[in-house]
């Protein structure tokens, strides 16, 4: 489950929501409300066959304004080249094979090729189609001359397909195609630069069992650690989450999730995954002490022992300090990046955690009041080793994550 869109905190934009013909056509109509409910203002340009599954009143209705697909409509406005000079953002989804094979030709004979190819805004395509149209060489080279020219073409997720077919090929959902479109409007188009990357990202809270029914945990919801997965896959990676408890949240395109419960389930997790890793980002809230002994049947209030008045606790293995040694002991090479949440001066304890810990950089942020936990944005700082200190200014939870991702990109590229 994606976080609800921000409510008009912006100046609106212009965004143009392409529909290409394909089943997924339906999921365009959530994607018109997302950025409507945001404040946005909004034009559908489908092509004809998209007319098929959806009807153009449907869009009128859900967008507020005409729906055209051709080139000599409203010619008197000479609609073909404004609508893509006027967009401060076009997104295509669902993007078929056809219409990414007619975009990266250049070709301008409907109204949303020539909106495309006249635009100078960011453009993302998220695409849409059965597995082996995905994987066909001709589609690959279509995306790959895309992506050359700065357009972004999302990775499409994995899953039940037209049919009874399954795979990669299905199409995002409408709340992580906009996620990932405004991420791109205010951080730039996602380039490879992860490509062949091993990447391990822990995310969520971790919980302690006192008894059957009770346990030690804490508010975060691992939305900052999703997003920094969703980031690190459209740019390329091979994507390992090792998560907590999280709140239902998508997956990204392509990673593998290995769900965990307690501290010491996530360090196995992570020391398993981590052995041939290049990159390795604790971004988890791990409980740091456990009850010395779990109950295994629930406990009563006022039971005479005071068992449950009075919990005994030991301290929980430390998983980024482990990381640490281990990389030291040869048993790992990659990057490790640390998170930390404080509620008094995050700068002087970020930074003696980064002494203690040894990591190569830590994100450290203020969590006062409830801040950030379970919240769509986030802020806060990166420390390094060196003591270079990067302000992340306030930010959509994704937008962090690119910029985070920016910073450890020039780390790993500065490595001896």
């Amino acid at each position: 489950m994606s976080p609800e869109p921000e409510k008009n905190t912006h100046t609106p934009r212009n965004v143009v929501v392409g529909v290409a013909g394909g089943i997924a056509a339906y999921k365009a109509c959530h994607l018109v409300r997302e950025f409507t409910e945001a404040g946005d203002n909004v034009r559908v340009v489908p092509t004809p066959a998209a007319l098929n599954f959806v009807g153009a009143a449907t869009f009128e209705a859900l967008s507020g304004r005409p729906v055209d697909t051709g080139v000599f409509s409203r010619v008197d406005e000479v609609q073909h080249v404004r609508v893509g000079k006027e967009a401060d953002l076009i997104v295509i989804a669902p993007a078929t094979a056809d219409t990414i094979a007619r975009i990266a030709a250049g070709r301008a004979d409907d109204l949303l090729t020539a909106t495309v190819l006249v635009a100078t805004c960011p453009v993302v395509l998220a695409p849409a189609m059965h597995t082996e149209m995905w994987e066909n060489p001709a589609t690959q080279d279509n995306v790959a001359t895309l992506r050359g020219r700065g357009i972004t073409v999302l990775e499409p997720a994995r899953g039940r397909l037209t049919g009874t077919d399954s795979g990669a090929g299905r199409m995002l959902e409408a709340a992580q195609i906009a996620e990932m479109a405004l991420t791109v409007l205010e951080a730039g188009s996602f380039s490879r630069s992860l490509e062949g990357k091993k990447v391990v990202i822990s995310a969520g809270g971790t919980q302690e069992n006192i008894d059957p029914v009770r346990f030690i945990g804490n508010r975060s919801s691992g939305r900052q650690g999703y997003a920094l997965a969703d980031i690190a896959a459209h740019r390329g990676a091979e994507v390992t989450i090792v998560a907590g408890d999280t709140d239902a949240l998508d997956t990204p395109p392509g990673a593998d999730i290995v769900t965990v419960r307690s501290t010491r389930e996530m360090k196995e997790a992570v020391d398993a995954a981590s052995t041939d890793a290049d990159i390795v980002i604790m971004a988890a809230a791990v409980s740091d002490y456990r009850p010395e002994n779990e109950a295994s049947s629930k406990l009563k209030k006022g039971q005479s022992d005071g068992a449950l008045a009075t919990l005994h606790l030991v301290e929980n293995p430390d998983i980024l300090k482990g990381l640490v040694d281990k990389r030291k002991a040869g048993e790992t090479d990659a990057v490790i990046v640390g998170f930390a949440a404080e509620t008094d001066n995050p700068l002087e304890y970020g930074q003696a955690k980064l002494e203690r810990k040894g990591a190569d950089m830590l994100m450290v942020n203020s969590v006062a009041g409830g801040a950030v936990f379970g919240e769509a944005r986030n802020s806060g700082w990166l420390i390094g080793r060196d003591g270079a200190i990067e302000e992340i200014t306030d930010g959509p939870k994704h937008v962090v994550a690119a910029r985070i991702w920016d910073a450890i990109e020039k780390l790993t590229q500065s490595r001896p």
